[in-house]
């Protein structure tokens, strides 16, 4: 018999146990051990059986035992002290409070995303988008950086996986409530729960409550529509994480950014939180914010252009994806019809709407809304993940500046990194307290193998587990008691699914894989994890080719695949491997932070040079898997070659080193150790969330406060009616003549050292020299005359016009390279408040402009 409503009884701790509520409220026991540590010893059996959620143990544990530790005098100390730490942790001055200059820093940051990943007690996040996510709230707490997270709660998360008889992938939705989650309702001053509105075609409306996580110092706010006062398609806006047709992504993605801003307010006008003068959008997927922050100008009598620029100085938005494909896009009528007189933003033109996110550059599909280009142009600050990705994204999008190279497009990068204290071992972090470097050989492979043998019985467990699921009885289940081996080359391999992560390409040479796991002497062992997405049937084949692989008798005990991916297993993965693969597609893997995580662990990589692992490899850390990037046009062979290469790196270079001792069993491998030390060491400290977010803060979030608080209502005005000016005149903006002398070019070459006094004509029109910046770009030039490694050399005018009106600038243009070398110029628009590219407009000489630009260097 089923119940017909469900609720949650909360416990009655006794007053000494009332801390006790505060801190399992606070996700910072999530990344805290002294507060792990404590809840473990409210009750210890309860603690493992309630997935180590202090929320749920409190929910469990008897009376009779509350009232036992309520009486424990030791307990209650260290309850006191962990109290106390807290209370600390969350008033004292940390890294942002003690920054010189701290009145150039933003009074608070909005950060909005899909998806979180802070805890797996909190299950609201797929993959590295929101486990990244959850990383960049945590390290901004631990620096004090005044943060409010945003995003959706969604009810039934991201879906469990478990697998059939037969491999195939299966999913499962379990409804979670958030009463029994660390989280509270906002409520107003008289004790009624917050809501937020949107108005819907139709005179319908979309209505959400607002959940509070406490991430340490960050508010996190979650939007749920699942509340009465919707209709029933309004309140399954928040079922699924990524799930539902196109008009569901759509409301999901309006409620988030639009609802939102509107969460935020209402949380600042209720806490006294400062009001954000920087709002962060990760992914496109909560790009709408810009639009409602538009709206809430005009309301104040601003027209949309004004309003446009005075938002575009506080935005900062963030790129995850290097493929199209990756990106959200709906139809413009869909857009249209939701966003139009009766839509939900009155007053804000629809045609401005689909303005922003046209798809106007080559290619593009007319009757397409692309979110992440509708999150460019209204972000004056924009970024990649790493810099390789930062590269790939200026390509990517580069048809939205026009008349630029991509090396000019205004997108920078910065480095995902990944928060230390949720995903350090502890007994690695003990190592770490006496400094790594001066641990003993002995002892830190004491530490490494201690590990492995912990992942070994994690993953025994969960074998069992799966399988049970699978259908499989007790009695046909004896050999997983010998699946893995403590004293074997682990190999970890764990990620989402989707083709260009190439799950199976360890499966190209089955054979040769076989003898790499069987090997008499130098034996490998395999432990494989990830999701496919729901839609992805391509993405459930691979799943299911590697686990009929994982199923086979002959090599079952030296490679498994786990289903159900999530934090909590990563935790016990990372530091359980000696080694990380990763094998995409490259330049796909925008950052690819699963490998940073089991560095700090003293797990070597073993991967593509692609995202962080292009950046930062090292012999040191790893090895990089050469890649057919030629053979690109035949994925086919691409892959056949690059799966040799790894095969040939594990048997050649990485299982050798492995089991190196010197012709003595009982030495240690002394080489491999170093490669550790060196990893933990040298890496570790360059892949850390702290560093990433130290970066964001100086690098944009300043620059963008700076920004927010020079475009006032007037300033922002000037601004948009100049850039109105500057695109009606520039057709009449030229480079009429280019002129070079040098003494000592001479036949179309020149000393290194020299230099050559650029004359430049240009006719500016209706624009004034204020308004244009004239450039030589210079650099060595390749057969087809493009400039590489371009320097920029600014040309100043010289007097006025001539009778003619053009402008001649002037300026010297140092040779300071060999070789093939070579220049142009170009005109730009600029101003104070802008980057040269952000109109999109350049004005480049023609054929019939003057003199060549080319010169041989000796």
């Amino acid at each position: 018999m089923k119940a017909i409503r469900r609720f949650t009884v909360r416990p009655v701790l006794p007053e000494p146990l009332r801390p006790l509520s505060g801190l399992a409220r606070n996700l910072r026991w999530s990344w805290h051990p002294e507060t792990r540590e404590l809840f473990e010893a409210v009750d210890p059996g309860g603690w493992a059986a309630a997935g180590r959620d202090p929320v749920r143990l409190l929910g469990a544990v008897s009376a009779t035992r509350l009232a036992e530790l309520a009486g424990d005098r030791r307990f209650l100390e260290r309850l006191a002290a962990v109290a106390a730490g807290l209370e600390e942790y969350l008033g004292g001055d940390r890294w942002y409070q003690q920054q010189s200059g701290g009145a150039e820093l933003p009074a608070a940051v909005a950060y909005f995303s899909p998806e979180f990943g802070v805890t797996a007690a909190l299950p609201q996040y797929s993959g590295g988008l929101g486990i990244l996510a959850g990383d960049h709230l945590k390290a901004a707490s631990d620096l004090g950086v005044p943060l409010i997270g945003v995003g959706l709660l969604y009810r039934h998360g991201y879906f469990r996986q478990s697998l059939s008889r037969d491999g195939w992938q299966q999913e499962h939705y379990p409804v979670l409530d958030p009463n029994e989650l660390p989280l509270s309702l906002l409520r107003e001053a008289d004790g009624t729960p917050s809501r937020v509105a949107l108005t819907l075609p139709g005179g319908r409306s979309l209505r959400a409550c607002v959940w509070q996580a406490r991430v340490g110092r960050v508010p996190l706010l979650l939007l749920d529509s699942d509340i009465e006062d919707n209709g029933p398609t309004e309140r399954e806006v928040t079922d699924r994480l990524y799930g539902g047709g196109s008009e569901h992504r759509l409301l999901q993605e309006m409620l988030l950014g639009i609802g939102g801003v509107r969460a935020v307010r209402t949380y600042c006008r209720l806490s006294g939180h400062p009001e954000p003068e920087v709002f962060h959008t990760n992914e496109g997927h909560a790009g709408f914010q810009g639009l409602e922050r538009i709206r809430e100008l005009k309301d104040t009598g601003l027209g949309f252009d004004t309003a446009l620029e005075a938002v575009r100085g506080g935005t900062v938005f963030t790129t995850h994806t290097p493929v199209p494909a990756g990106i959200d896009r709906f139809d413009r009528e869909l857009v249209a019809r939701h966003f139009g007189d009766d839509g939900v933003l009155p007053g804000v033109p629809t045609d401005q709407v689909l303005r922003l996110g046209r798809e106007t550059f080559p290619g593009g599909e007319p009757n397409l809304f692309n979110m992440a280009a509708m999150g460019l142009r209204l972000a004056q600050r924009a970024n990649g993940v790493s810099t390789l990705h930062g590269a790939v994204s200026r390509q990517m999008f580069a048809g939205l500046w026009p008349g630029f190279d991509p090396q000019d497009v205004p997108i920078t990068s910065v480095t995902n990194g990944v928060h230390a204290p949720t995903w350090v071992a502890p007994e690695i972090a003990a190592l770490g307290d006496s400094g790594v470097g001066e641990v003993p050989d002995a002892d830190l492979w004491d530490v490494r193998r201690a590990l492995r043998e912990q992942l070994v019985y994690e993953v025994r467990d969960r074998l069992r587990a799966s399988w049970h699921q699978r259908g499989a009885a007790d009695a046909e289940l004896g050999w997983i008691d010998g699946v893995l081996d403590p004293d074997i080359l682990t190999i970890g391999f764990a990620r989402r699914v989707p083709s260009y992560k190439r799950l199976t390409l360890m499966l190209r040479d089955r054979e040769r894989l076989t003898q790499l796991l069987l090997h008499p002497e130098r034996p490998i062992q395999i432990v494989v994890a990830g999701k496919a997405h729901p839609a992805d049937d391509g993405g459930k084949r691979l799943v299911q080719e590697l686990v009929k692989f994982a199923d086979d008798p002959r090599v079952r005990h030296r490679i498994v695949f786990l289903p159900d991916y999530g934090m909590a297993m990563a935790q016990k993965l990372y530091p359980g491997c000696d080694v990380w693969l990763n094998n995409p597609l490259r330049p796909l893997e925008a950052c690819g932070t699963s490998g940073m995580k089991a560095a700090l662990n003293g797990c070597l990589n073993l991967s593509v040079l692609d995202g962080w692992w292009d950046e930062w490899f090292e012999p040191d850390f790893g090895w990089a898997i050469p890649t057919a990037d030629g053979s690109s046009s035949d994925e086919d062979r691409r892959d056949t070659l690059e799966a040799n290469a790894l095969y040939a790196l594990i048997e050649d270079r990485v299982a050798p080193r492995f089991y190196d001792r010197t012709a003595d069993p009982a030495a240690l491998p002394g080489r491999w150790i170093e490669m550790v030390r060196r990893t933990m060491t040298t890496l570790g400290p360059k892949v850390l969330a702290d560093r990433m977010v130290r970066e964001y803060v100086e690098r944009l979030y300043a620059p963008a406060a700076h920004a927010h608080r020079a475009l006032d209502t007037e300033r922002a005005r000037e601004l948009a009616d100049w850039k109105s000016q500057v695109r009606a005149a520039w057709p009449g903006v030229a480079v009429d003549h280019v002129e070079a002398v040098s003494a000592s070019t001479a036949g179309g070459s020149a000393e290194l050292g020299s230099t050559l006094a650029l004359q430049v004509r240009v006719t500016l029109g209706q624009l004034r020299p204020d308004d244009v910046e004239v450039q030589a770009v210079a650099g060595r030039v390749g057969a087809d005359d493009t400039i590489a490694d371009a320097q920029i050399f600014p040309l100043k005018p010289s007097g006025g016009p001539d009778q003619a009106g053009r402008w001649v600038y002037e300026g010297p243009l140092a040779l300071d390279r060999t070789g093939p070398f070579g220049y142009t110029v170009r005109v730009l628009p600029t101003h104070p408040m802008l980057a040269a590219a952000d109109l999109g407009l350049v004005a480049l000489p023609t054929e019939a402009t003057g003199e060549g630009g080319g010169v041989l260097m000796r």
